[in-house]
């Protein structure tokens, strides 16, 4: 069973794409949506947080963990990397790597929570690559928010990205990052706005093509249809954005992490 968790409903942008290329696993969700986002937080109470999402997943059976939140893969799992055994994989090394082999001026943005941008990961990672390219970072801590609220088509969402996407397009980059699980439900606006030269780079499907990758070498993942998936809490609009962006009907079911 793939255990996979975010703060919220973003990280089900991963179990889309896990859905895609191996349609034959079965997939335990955890959705920490009564304390998202996770990206506002500091960094002693994101740990917190994912030491808890992970360890429900464990206890629930799940054999092999994706964060699927950029938040916590930044802040939180090298540690949870020394209290769990089983394997674990984050959304940003996957995202990395794409974005460098799809970079062709070097000039690469990420767009990220604000715990993400000031963790200063993506930069780092990117620049012990290739030292040469150049990397510009910007926080939007609206956009979760937005997302969670499915305001994906709203006007008001197009002029927000507008103006925390304009920094970036000034720079003259070739590559943008979605550096959250929540921002590829945005990314048909998010490319209108960058326009065709401009390369987006989901971490969802970089992560997912590296868990297959592991996978194709490791059977330990146990296959199944019967998918279960967990909140922390359950609205009406996450309801919708869920059975919209997975395009099926699921069952949303409320626990209490604490």
């Amino acid at each position: 069973m793939i255990g996979i968790f975010d703060s919220g409903i973003g990280g089900l942008t991963v179990v889309k794409e896990i859905f895609n290329l191996l349609p034959d696993y079965q997939i335990i969700y955890f959705g920490d949506t009564a304390r998202t986002p996770y990206g506002t937080k500091g960094d002693k109470t994101i740990i917190k947080y994912a030491q808890q999402d992970a360890e429900f997943l464990k206890s629930h059976g799940a054999k092999l963990i994706i964060v699927a939140c950029n938040t916590a893969s930044a802040v939180a799992y090298d540690q949870l990397k020394k209290e769990f055994t089983l394997p674990l994989f984050e959304v940003i090394t996957p995202a990395v790597a794409a974005a460098i082999q799809a970079s062709i001026n070097k000039k690469i943005g990420v767009i990220g929570t604000q715990a993400t941008v000031a963790s200063g990961i993506y930069q780092r990672l990117i620049k012990q690559k290739d030292d040469k390219i150049k990397v510009f970072s910007k926080a939007c801590p609206l956009l979760v928010p937005l997302v969670e609220e499915n305001w994906l088509t709203k006007p008001e969402t197009k002029r927000i990205l507008k103006s925390y996407l304009r920094p970036l397009k000034n720079k003259q980059i070739d590559t943008l990052i979605l550096g959250c699980t929540h921002y590829p439900l945005l990314k048909k606006m998010i490319k209108e706005i960058m326009g065709k030269k401009v390369t987006i780079v989901d971490p969802a499907q970089a992560t997912a093509q590296t868990v297959k990758d592991f996978l194709g070498q490791n059977n330990i993942a146990v296959k199944g249809s019967d998918h279960q998936f967990f909140v922390t809490d359950i609205n009406s609009k996450s309801k919708e954005v869920a059975q919209k962006w997975l395009n099926k009907k699921i069952s949303l079911q409320e626990i209490d992490i604490e």
